[in-house]
């Protein structure tokens, strides 16, 4: 633990980003599981409205840092090829 007053208002705030940033990432992977679970349930408009929200989420996340740009945009891109191969299956 922390004697420093600083290292203690640190210990603080890592605590919270942390706590907020892995509930960033939690919400990216319910999402990704459900437009998976949307593809094989072979409901490829709702895959399709769940990709266009994912990416918008995506996007959000990579932008405040949470995660990095390349990795939200390599999500995106796998995703999308992902529902695109499904529906002309």
């Amino acid at each position: 633990m922390p004697n420093i007053e600083s290292a203690k208002k640190r210990l603080r705030q890592s605590l919270e980003r942390r706590t907020r940033n892995r509930a960033a990432k939690s919400t990216i992977k319910t999402a990704i599981r459900k437009l998976q679970a949307s593809v094989e349930a072979k409901e490829f408009e709702k895959a399709k409205e769940q990709l266009r929200l994912l990416s918008k989420l995506l996007d959000q996340t990579a932008s405040k840092g949470i995660i990095h740009v390349n990795k939200a945009s390599r999500a995106k891109s796998r995703l999308n090829h992902f529902v695109k191969k499904a529906s002309l299956a």
